[in-house]
């Protein structure tokens, strides 16, 4: 099973990691800007199962080549994965009329066009079986709770949201599945930034755990389909 994740330096990408290591057979690629995050990460990996199979990549999703990272997933993927975790995002806790253009655009390019464009360079590995998973926001999801300060984020992962049902269509006669999970609140650094103070009832790794699960086994239920996970929002 090779498995990519991005966006695994912290919170739920990282954690989802430290739960698919545990099995020998399964080699992982976890993305993310920071080299020494991925570098720990790594280090609690091989703490936990000496066995694993894991390649930390620094690796900026906006402004890094394509090129040179498809090289090394086919070097260690044999041209081939199985699942890809589109985790990635950033986000700005502003009130709207304090929120610029460059605000948005910020959001939109890690939240939404990161993940366009790592899934348009990686979907030629992919075949009938694999999955993308995308990582959502109930701040995403019409006609949820919304909240003040995130109108950029929330309107970045509905672009997501969006591209998740396109995408599965376009997808479905070569049996690659595609699906989004809405999150709700997890105990994250992310959570922390939009909502000080504020302690969820889901910690981060139970959250991973479950990402980690779904990946493997969700899309044998569900494809195309926005997912919401969340006990609370927040």
């Amino acid at each position: 099973m090779n498995i990519i994740i991005t966006g695994a330096s912290s919170g739920v990408g990282f954690e989802a990691a430290l739960e698919l290591i545990l099995k020998d057979h399964y080699k992982i690629i976890v993305l993310a800007r920071s080299q020494n995050k991925l570098s720990r990460l790594q280090e609690i990996a091989n703490s936990l199962n000496p066995g694993c199979t894991i390649y930390p990549v620094a690796f900026d999703l906006v402004h890094d080549d394509y090129n040179d990272l498809k090289q090394f997933i086919n070097a260690r993927f044999d041209g081939h994965i199985d699942i890809l975790i589109n985790n990635a995002g950033i986000l700005v806790n502003k009130p709207f009329m304090e929120t610029d253009e460059l605000d948005f655009v910020e959001m939109m390019q890690t939240n939404f066009l990161a993940h366009v464009r790592i899934t348009q360079a990686l979907l030629p590995m992919m075949s009938a079986g694999s999955h993308i998973v995308n990582i959502g926001s109930m701040g995403g999801v019409q006609g949820s709770a919304k909240f003040k300060g995130l109108s950029a984020y929330s309107a970045s992962k509905a672009a997501l949201h969006n591209f998740t049902e396109t995408l599965a269509q376009e997808l479905q006669e070569q049996k690659i599945s595609v699906n989004c999970l809405a999150l709700g609140s997890a105990q994250t650094e992310m959570l922390e930034q939009a909502f000080p103070g504020y302690e969820s009832p889901v910690m981060a790794f139970e959250m991973g755990k479950y990402i980690a699960d779904f990946a493997l086994t969700g899309h044998k239920f569900f494809n195309g389909k926005i997912l919401p996970v969340a006990v609370t929002t927040p």
